[in-house]
């Protein structure tokens, strides 16, 4: 990807995460709130339970602990032995005295929170305190351990939201750069085999129409014939373009006997081959050598290892199939110039130019797709490729090593 599409890519995968993890947010929010609320709820409901039972003790020194009572009957006002200063509230007993009405309020005395009930019971006030510390801790730490989990569950939330959305981004990103690659291959690859099948019409067309011009039918069919070349070069171009952009294509993995796709491919290539001169011949293992593939991809590699190999071959070429241990190794070899030094890992770069042809020491020569596509080819099938000077004279070998399928 270049790099404005990672720019847009990380954009995305952010975008994704902040709405993930503000939904995270929110439902931990709402979560939090309600539970809260229901723990509140029955903090309230057991102080009032406590408060109304404490209201029928017969003497203050029956109170639980934590809860002090004053009663006040005939003038006479009982307490709790530890009520702390500023209970009772002598207020709240008059007027309960003279309404005969329960009151419940929550105050503040010297720093500490009471919830206090005074009620009118059997011709006496009641006045029951309770202090709510504990209870006041106890929601204080609820809300503690929510604030933390909220601040937890965002960081994992941010952290798994931006991980998931990378690997559902990655898809697309892969194949927004695969049909840019496409375009941009079809745009360099097609445009010289196009100019080419246009001359070739337009010369045609011109020579047909022309008045005079003594055409024999073997002039028509040569060009006929250069046309149905021009054509069958775009569909091959076209074939390794569409293979190289859809790795679909290739993931079909079944059980394949590659010595008999080489020996197709070989079949295929020995009409080139005779036209050229060129001794195109198949060794090796005679017998099958299974690996686990695709039978186009796979066919595919033998066909661009040998139509390279025949471009820069001089007299021969040998595509070898043969069993290196728990791998199926293929080996195309030519007796051509050879990978000039320090260019064994580019030549598998899209477009590379490095190696010459035979007999033209120091040209440059294009390889376009063929040997990239071969590499992505043998990468999708766990297999190794590399090239290499021949041992013995001059030419170049490409290795390729294949997992063998067990049986």
């Amino acid at each position: 990807m270049n790099p404005r599409d990672q720019t847009e890519l990380r954009r995305a995968v952010l975008w994704l995460a902040l709405q993930f993890t503000a939904l995270i947010v929110v439902l931990f929010v709402l979560v939090g709130a309600l539970i809260y609320s229901i723990v509140a709820a029955g903090v309230h409901e057991s102080t009032t339970k406590t408060l109304a039972g404490a209201a029928l003790v017969d003497s203050p020194s029956d109170a639980p602990l934590g809860v002090f009572v004053a009663i006040s009957a005939h003038g006479q006002l009982l307490l709790s032995p530890a009520a702390p200063p500023g209970l009772p509230d002598a207020a709240a007993i008059t007027q309960v005295s003279a309404s005969r009405q329960d009151e419940l309020l929550d105050t503040r005395i010297d720093g500490k929170s009471y919830t206090i009930l005074t009620t009118y019971r059997n011709g006496r006030v009641v006045q029951v305190a309770v202090d709510r510390r504990e209870r006041e801790e106890e929601l204080n730490r609820l809300t503690l351990a929510l604030s933390i989990a909220t601040v937890v569950a965002a960081g994992l939330a941010a952290g798994l939201s931006v991980w998931i959305a990378r690997r559902a981004m990655r898809p697309m990103a892969e194949s927004l750069a695969l049909q840019r690659r496409f375009v941009a291959d079809a745009s360099h690859e097609l445009r010289t085999p196009l100019t080419l099948l246009s001359t070739r019409a337009q010369l045609l067309r011109r020579k047909l129409q022309g008045s005079g011009t003594g055409l024999s039918g073997g002039d028509v069919a040569s060009g006929v014939g250069g046309l149905v070349d021009d054509a069958r070069m775009l569909t091959g171009i076209l074939d390794d373009l569409l293979l190289s952009a859809d790795p679909r294509e290739a993931m079909g993995h079944t059980l394949q006997d590659i010595v008999t796709i080489a020996d197709s491919a070989a079949a295929l290539s020995e009409p080139e081959a005779q036209q050229r001169l060129i001794r195109l011949t198949r060794t090796g293992s005679p017998g099958p050598v299974n690996v686990r593939g695709s039978e186009v991809a796979l066919r595919r590699v033998f066909t661009a290892l040998i139509a390279n190999a025949l471009d820069h071959a001089a007299t021969s070429v040998e595509v070898e199939v043969t069993v290196q241990g728990r791998d199926a190794a293929i080996r195309v070899i030519d007796d051509g110039p050879g990978f000039a030094a320090g260019t064994e890992t580019r030549v598998f770069e899209r477009f590379a130019s490095t190696r010459p042809p035979a007999g033209k020491s120091g040209a440059v020569r294009h390889y376009g797709l063929g040997l990239a596509l071969v590499a992505e080819i043998v990468a999708r099938h766990n297999g190794k490729i590399v090239v290499e000077p021949r041992l013995h004279g001059s030419g170049a070998v490409v290795n390729v090593l294949l997992p063998r399928a067990r049986p």
